[in-house]
């Protein structure tokens, strides 16, 4: 048996940004319109009337101030109101994998290793692009990795899931490395046009190099367990299942087709199913609440992570115990977590314990208890 270790990490941000002031603005422009055109049904009470957004709304419910996009062009449109993704021939490569590409060398530049040194490559999303060929056999292409590679959809869970099983893999000694990425295209699985939700997600891609800890070239967080659990829920759910385009860009206009939530039912039912799973986590690994130097939790909903770290430490977490980037990159999935850890680890010391959880549609969690070494 080997000890599996975290020892390079990366993220892809995307250059455009949305920020609360310019989504409201584009929002509230087709609300106006909206209204004006079904003037008449909404008089007769055959059609209800669309309510304006603002930022104040936004900041509130969620904790969120931007979000970072593919294109922002399309999504601030009135008319249009979704990205415009190019569709990719076939032989160029796909939206994803070039995303995965980027983080995934940053990884590998961290960890002092290169392609030869990788054994598997984990796309784990909750959306991706096509069924098939797998886009995880599509990075290790580009990456010129040899060994095997697997998509993974588990939605806002898909990075945990797919570190327990790297994790796994490198433990047993069928592997000596993974690379797990996390290509969220958010954007394009969001209606844009609904108030409840049009502020919720934002575009990156997260990538973490697991191997054996002797192979470690640097500093690494030895990952001492992992636990996963999964609960059916229709709360969260999205029919489409893959990325929606035509030849000309358009998406059909179908809201059933796209993120859809009930979220006071989330809110209700997650909170405790979370708190619950990461006590059970921590008490089998015995593993005192005093003993957790960082949490590095799902990028959902500020008030979410706010109530999950007091449930968890049992008082309200201190400054830089419970890293938010939510304000920065809205609610990125699977990959959220992942940039918490990523850009808020670093400055632990040796034998300080962290624990990475993510939780979500499915109902899902995942957590990931690491020391660094």
């Amino acid at each position: 048996m080997y000890q599996p270790a975290i020892t390079g990490t990366g993220v892809f941000t995307p250059s455009e940004i949305i920020t609360n002031d310019e989504l409201v603005a584009a929002f509230n422009a087709y609300v106006e319109r909206y209204n004006a055109e079904n003037a008449d049904k909404i008089a007769a009470d055959e059609v209800e009337a669309k309510e304006p957004s603002s930022a104040e709304f936004i900041l509130a419910a969620s904790g969120i101030e931007q979000r970072y996009v593919l294109d922002k062009t399309g999504v601030l449109d009135p008319a249009v109101m979704h990205p415009w993704l190019r569709e990719r021939a076939d032989d160029e490569p796909g939206q994803m994998a070039e995303m995965a590409l980027d983080a995934c060398t940053q990884a590998l530049e961290m960890a002092g290793k290169t392609a030869e040194d990788v054994g598997a490559v984990i796309c784990a999303a909750s959306n991706h692009e096509r069924a098939y060929p797998a886009i995880a056999i599509e990075i290790q292409n580009l990456l010129g990795i040899q060994g095997f590679a697997f998509d993974m959809n588990v939605a806002c869970s898909s990075a945990t899931f797919g570190i327990q099983a790297a994790a796994d893999m490198v433990k047993s000694g069928s592997i000596s490395s993974a690379l797990v990425v996390n290509p969220e295209i958010c954007s394009a699985h969001l209606e844009w046009r609904d108030r409840d939700c049009h502020f919720i997600f934002g575009d990156v891609c997260t990538a973490v190099l697991i191997e054996r800890a002797e192979d470690a070239k640097g500093p690494h967080f030895l990952i001492k367990s992992t636990r996963c659990a999964t609960q059916f829920s229709n709360n969260i759910r999205n029919n489409n299942g893959y990325l929606r385009r035509t030849r000309k860009g358009q998406m059909e206009d179908r809201r059933d087709m796209q993120f859809m939530q009930n979220g006071r039912k989330v809110f209700k039912e997650v909170l405790p199913l979370v708190s619950k799973h990461i006590a059970a986590h921590m008490a089998e690994e015995n593993i005192a609440a005093a003993d957790l130097k960082r949490l590095w939790l799902h990028q959902a909903n500020k008030t979410m992570n706010d109530y999950i770290g007091k449930k968890v430490l049992g008082r309200d977490p201190h400054p830089g115990e419970q890293p938010n980037i939510l304000q920065d990159y809205a609610n990125t999935s699977s990959a959220g977590s992942i940039i918490a850890f990523s850009k808020y680890s670093n400055d632990l010391q040796s034998g300080d314990t962290g624990l990475i959880c993510s939780f979500g549609a499915g109902y899902s969690v995942g957590s990931v208890i690491v020391e660094r070494a």
